[in-house]
């Protein structure tokens, strides 16, 4: 199948530079349609679903293969290779700012930024790490996803989102894990919350922003301060909301900072 059906790639806004986003565990493109629209008067916009994501060919999925989160980074080298494009500003949501860093360490001349939004490169704690889970919290959180996809799923949905008051965001959250195909969704969480990639964080040279929540029960404080440490040309902004997906629980605020980062001004007129 060609490529950029199989990722069921979207294409859409205008200008020469481009903007592409990768969507997070359990989720799909859609989750960006409160940030991404707000770029298509000045940029070209690339919507993808990770393979097993959305309408991307499940049939396509090989648990073999997607072994590791390198396997989804060639997956985005290669539709950035068929649409032609250089020069990219890469936005990626929690392990699609993994994947979107190590595509960057991969190519590192196809890309001018990239916007990390919650990002973690490891979830399990480690001497002189917090990355906020001991091992067997999240063996446990395995196990629970494992006896139960569907009770788990509406169980950490909540968690992830982290806004009681807007219950709607939860629910949106938790239809998207429902929606996902449970054997894929199993093992690209344990891929997610077992993978330790901080030994790439380093290798990284393309200019980055690291966007963190103020109070986010998945990614700490300490994993944002951890990245920009280690990063040799980040910069790092919290945002001052809770949960794990601020393009959702606070598009604006995501738009501000991503906006200054990659030096975009909007005009909105009252």
């Amino acid at each position: 199948m060609d490529i950029l059906k199989r990722h069921h790639v979207t294409v859409s806004g205008a200008g020469a530079q481009t903007m592409v986003f990768v969507h997070g565990f359990g989720c799909d493109q859609r989750m960006w349609r409160r940030v991404a629209p707000a770029f298509e008067s000045n940029y070209q916009v690339v919507l993808l679903d990770l393979l097993g994501a959305g309408q991307s060919d499940l049939a396509a999925y090989d648990v073999e293969r997607y072994s590791s989160l390198t396997a989804h980074a060639e997956d985005v080298l290669a539709v950035l290779r068929e649409l032609d494009l250089r020069e990219v500003i890469l936005v990626g949501h929690s392990v699609g700012a993994t994947i979107a860093l190590l595509a960057a360490v991969e190519e590192p001349r196809r890309f001018r930024q990239l916007v990390l939004v919650a990002p973690s490169p490891r979830f399990i704690n480690d001497v002189g790490y917090t990355g906020g889970f001991e091992r067997t919290d999240i063996e446990e959180l395995l196990a629970a996803m494992n006896d139960n996809y569907l009770g788990w799923s509406s169980a950490i949905t909540p968690v992830i989102m982290g806004h009681p008051d807007r219950p709607e965001l939860a629910a949106e959250l938790n239809n998207s894990f429902c929606n996902t195909d449970p054997t894929i969704a199993r093992h690209f969480a344990r891929l997610t919350f077992l993978s330790d990639n901080r030994a790439d964080l380093p290798l990284v040279r393309t200019p980055s922003l690291i966007l963190q929540c103020a109070d986010d029960a998945l990614a700490p404080l300490t994993v944002g301060t951890y990245m920009h440490q280690q990063m040799p040309d980040s910069e790092l902004i919290v945002i001052d909301t809770s949960g794990h997906c601020p393009h959702l629980t606070a598009p604006e605020a995501t738009i501000s900072a991503v906006s200054r980062f990659i030096g975009f001004m909007r005009i909105q007129y009252l």
